[in-house]
């Protein structure tokens, strides 16, 4: 009802994806300014806090950002929905990555590959994973916690090792291997019909190759988006958070513990298997390495950093996870520029940066071997694991948890109760 937001009739709008007007129109005008965020127009090129984000050197991160946040999603269904931990992540989207590779790369001779067409490789990379997800999920299941993050860390070396006994599929150690173009085909014609990734005319814009990825991307995260949030509001999203919260007393009440837990782990490697195809045709060529604990562990603060359980805690974590060290890299490089001019703040910036070996500063932006201070490279990672730490003591539910404290104080207000 108009005016009362909060007030619902029917199970049906108490359910819907966005109950009330207002995240209606937020949510129209959000996608909006993504689908048109590429193309210099006048109502984009107003937003001082949006445009950056379409140049020519920053889309290419907001490119990975869209990417690495279908991977987040999966892994939210699997931590922050069902509540198993894990630490191999990594894994499942090189294990997507190869699956493309093979399935959608060239040739060579020493590389396998059928050349099949992205309508087939893409989904074949995120089913291959779901099918591996599905083989570890069963010795995943008996266990819980502490334990069940040990597993799934063992995948990751397993997949790195593996990688190496074939080199046919992920390519020499190292260096690795070519992967599939962002090209539709209806099977293996020479031309391309569509491409992701060149630029040119298309529909009635002028638009580049890597705003075309962008829009690609867009798109896709769109439909995982609409996929992880309609799962929320199943049977089996229900069954899922009744097994975060008290496994014991799901399975007490009817809940078969071990089907639904397959069920999310299937789920969760099918989104981490097409995030790992786009991401390794996103970059061109990947070493196997690449896929390592690390990047396991950002999947993890970007869950705690955003606010696991959530959708749009995700996607918040996601993009300030990615677009952190560009930030960072940004104003470090200001601070530089203070500490090295002659204003007046020049002496208080310049105790924060050294910028050389013998500078005295807590961030290094000269070439300085790893130590004290830190390097601008390194920054981020101490970053992480202190944004971590903090959330976790002072707001679990991450910026999705401020979010909704900011709102609800501007709905009291000025009231306080």
């Amino acid at each position: 009802m108009w005016g009362r937001p909060n007030l619902h009739t029917s199970y049906r709008s108490e359910a819907s994806i966005f109950p009330t007007w207002t995240q209606k129109n937020l949510a129209f005008i959000g996608i909006v300014i993504l689908v048109l965020l590429p193309f210099h127009l006048p109502i984009i090129d107003q937003l001082p806090f949006v445009r950056f984000l379409g140049d020519s050197d920053w889309i290419r991160l907001t490119t990975q950002a869209l990417i690495f946040a279908i991977a987040a999603l999966g892994l939210n269904i699997l931590t922050g929905v069902a509540g198993q931990v894990s630490l191999g992540h990594a894994f499942f989207m090189g294990a997507g990555a190869y699956a493309s590779a093979y399935l959608g790369g060239d040739p060579g001779n020493q590389t396998w590959g059928h050349g099949l067409p992205i309508w087939l490789w893409l989904p074949g990379a995120g089913v291959t994973a779901a099918l591996i997800g599905l083989i570890v999920a069963p010795a995943a299941v008996r266990v819980r916690g502490l334990y069940l993050a040990i597993i799934t860390v063992g995948l990751v070396f397993i997949g790195i090792h593996l990688s190496r006994l074939f080199p046919e599929i992920a390519g020499p150690a190292e260096v690795g291997r070519d992967f599939p173009e962002l090209e539709f085909r209806f099977w293996k014609e020479d031309a391309a019909l569509v491409s992701f990734s060149d630029a040119g005319n298309w529909l009635w814009f002028d638009i580049g190759g890597s705003a075309k990825t962008y829009l690609f991307c867009l798109a896709l995260l769109g439909l995982f988006v609409l996929v992880a949030k309609n799962l929320h509001r199943t049977r089996t999203g229900r069954a899922l958070q009744a097994i975060r919260d008290r496994d014991v007393a799901a399975e007490i009440m009817g809940v078969p513990e071990v089907k639904y837990k397959l069920i999310a782990f299937a789920l969760s490697s099918f989104f981490a298997g097409v995030s790992g195809a786009l991401f390794a045709t996103f970059v061109g060529r990947l070493p196997p390495e690449s896929w390592d604990l690390i990047l396991s562990v950002e999947f993890i603060a970007i869950l705690l950093v955003g606010g696991a359980g959530t959708i749009a805690g995700t996607l918040l974590g996601t993009f300030f996870v990615v677009t952190l060290p560009r930030f960072m890299e940004s104003f470090a490089g200001w601070m530089t520029e203070q500490a090295n001019g002659n204003g007046i703040w020049a002496g208080f910036w310049d105790i924060f940066v050294a910028t050389g070996s013998g500078d005295f500063g807590f961030i290094s932006t000269g070439q300085v071997a790893p130590g004290f201070p830190v390097p601008v490279a390194a920054l981020d990672t101490i970053l992480y694991g202190a944004l971590v730490i903090i959330f976790l003591l002072f707001e679990p539910l991450g910026l999705y948890g401020i979010w909704i404290k900011i709102r609800n104080y501007w709905k009291g207000w000025p009231f306080t109760y």
